[in-house]
């Protein structure tokens, strides 16, 4: 334990001091009754009973005082508290099947308006980061407790081409690393080094760090996705996987030509399985909205110094009320 204020502790001397002080009077008044003792005007000595009686509110008393003097001095421990606390990476498949209308207005906005949701409801533990793929991965947020930053990012999300779920996995560990071993600049686009480079492993195991990818699962582009789960597997990082679309899928035009797409639950639950993740499917835009307030975040319990005057000042009192109370009951006056 240590105080914000020791210099204050001095005054713990006072007690001793006062103690002693008060037990001298208490023998000069003992002195004076026995003195008239003969005279027949006091009564008999009282018995143990009474003594102990009459000596407990005193000692209570000097124990509260005690306590409210060391609070005095600002007490500080290191105190476990449990909260919510990690690192979240929202990766958004944003390729040109993003745009179909299955859901309303489109399945990107409908994402986007989950997401949003998502990222207000957190707290401050938690901190977010946005990747976006396609045919390669974009990081566009790294990881920070600045919710407004995580909104822009979001907003900023628009169908584009192909998928690689690949690159979207490794783009969402390198925003991780570079969350954690900083400093952090912000934003990175695919003019940055190759986000399909070694990750540096970080010592220790990132179990507070999640990977939410969002896509219909339709992967047309290297490198081999369940690889790059093993890979987030090994750095101690699950990926939940969401599922949007449905298995019958939908036919829309992509710059003048139809394409079909559907949803591969396949590879999203090969994906999650390879990495201890969860797979939930998102056929209409409520389900999409449930899956995301519901995300599972990492309790843990974390050694903190805190400032624990409140603890102390608010025992010293009911030492003091106790001690005021059993004088009041046994002694017939206020200490």
């Amino acid at each position: 334990m240590s105080f914000a204020w020791p210099v204050l502790l001095v005054l713990l001397v006072l007690i001793p001091l006062g103690v002693a002080l008060d037990m001298r009077i208490a023998r000069r008044r003992r002195a004076r009754i026995a003195a008239y003792g003969g005279l027949g005007l006091v009564g008999p000595a009282p018995g143990r009973s009474a003594g102990w009686r009459r000596r407990a509110p005193a000692a209570l008393f000097v124990t509260g005082l005690t306590i409210m003097m060391v609070a005095l001095a600002r007490p500080q421990a290191v105190v476990s508290l449990p909260r919510l606390e990690g690192t979240v990476i929202l990766a958004f498949d944003v390729s040109g099947s993003m745009a179909a209308t299955d859901f309303q207005p489109t399945r990107m906005e409908a994402a986007k308006a989950a997401a949003r949701t998502f990222v207000a409801s957190q707290p401050a533990g938690v901190v977010v980061g946005v990747v976006a793929f396609s045919d390669s991965g974009v990081s566009m947020q790294v990881p920070t407790s600045d919710q407004n930053a995580v909104l822009a990012a979001i907003d900023r999300l628009a169908p584009q081409r192909g998928t690689s779920l690949g690159q979207g996995i490794l783009s969402s560990l390198n925003a991780i690393v570079l969350a954690e071993n900083g400093p952090a600049q912000g934003y990175y686009t695919n003019r940055s080094p190759d986000p399909s480079a070694p990750i540096t492993r970080a010592p220790g195991n990132r179990s507070s760090a999640v990977i939410v990818l969002l896509s219909d699962g339709e992967n047309n582009e290297q490198p081999d996705p369940l690889a790059a789960a093993q890979t987030a597997s090994d750095q101690g990082v699950r990926i939940d996987t969401v599922g949007i679309g449905s298995a019958a899928g939908i036919t829309l035009e992509v710059n003048g030509f139809r394409v079909h797409t559907q949803l591969n639950e396949g590879l999203l639950k090969g994906i999650a399985d390879t990495s201890d993740g969860e797979y939930q499917a998102a056929a209409t835009t409520p389900d999409l909205q449930k899956i995301y307030a519901n995300l599972d975040r990492h309790l843990v319990v974390k050694p903190e110094q805190m400032e624990v005057t409140a603890l102390f000042a608010g025992a010293g009192i009911v030492v003091l009320l106790l001690a005021g109370l059993l004088s009041l009951r046994w002694l017939g006056r206020w200490l």
